[in-house]
């Protein structure tokens, strides 16, 4: 479970005219007697909208919008692992070390990651451009090993593969 960081800015966070549209349309989705159960989306988009993470503020201000308690926000975004709790790079990458990428060799994703971008899985480069991630599971076990750079997916990887991935990144 990742430990929530506070971020440093003194201002309270506050969704944008086009979030808050996206708010509603996620809303729209649910009875209105349910409007909690758009929980998740809604922290998914806060993630998005607040720069790749979510800080207790953000928590509490999603808690807010959805109108629930804020621990409900705190239970779930420590729970999942889709939930960044503390700032991470322009680029996320999240390995799956997981059963069946662990046995198509996920160890080699890692080694090749850490590597070439020198530093550990868990961490973040100095110029805020990698964090490397190891999660449990991405939901292609089928094509692994695999691992996601931001929102995408990349499957049957190789420590070449790994490589020119990396390097392709802008």
């Amino acid at each position: 479970m990742s430990v929530m960081q506070e971020d440093t800015q003194q201002e309270k966070p506050q969704f944008s005219a086009s979030a808050m549209k996206q708010v509603d349309e996620i809303f729209s989705r649910y009875p209105d007697d349910r409007r909690a159960s758009a929980l998740m989306p809604v922290l998914h988009l806060a993630q998005s909208e607040f720069g790749g993470w979510l800080s207790r503020s953000a928590l509490d201000y999603v808690a807010e919008v959805v109108g629930v308690a804020p621990i409900r926000c705190y239970e779930v975004a420590t729970f999942y692992t889709m939930y960044n709790l503390k700032p991470v790079g322009k680029y996320h990458v999240q390995v799956c070390t997981n059963i069946s990428c662990w046995l198509c060799d996920s160890d080699n994703v890692v080694k090749t990651l850490e590597d070439k971008v020198q530093v550990k899985m868990g961490s973040t480069t100095q110029d805020n451009r990698f964090t490397l991630s190891e999660v449990e599971c991405l939901g292609a076990c089928i094509n692994a090993p695999m691992m996601q750079v931001n929102d995408d997916y990349f499957e049957n990887l190789t420590a070449d593969r790994v490589s020119e991935i990396i390097d392709r990144l802008p």
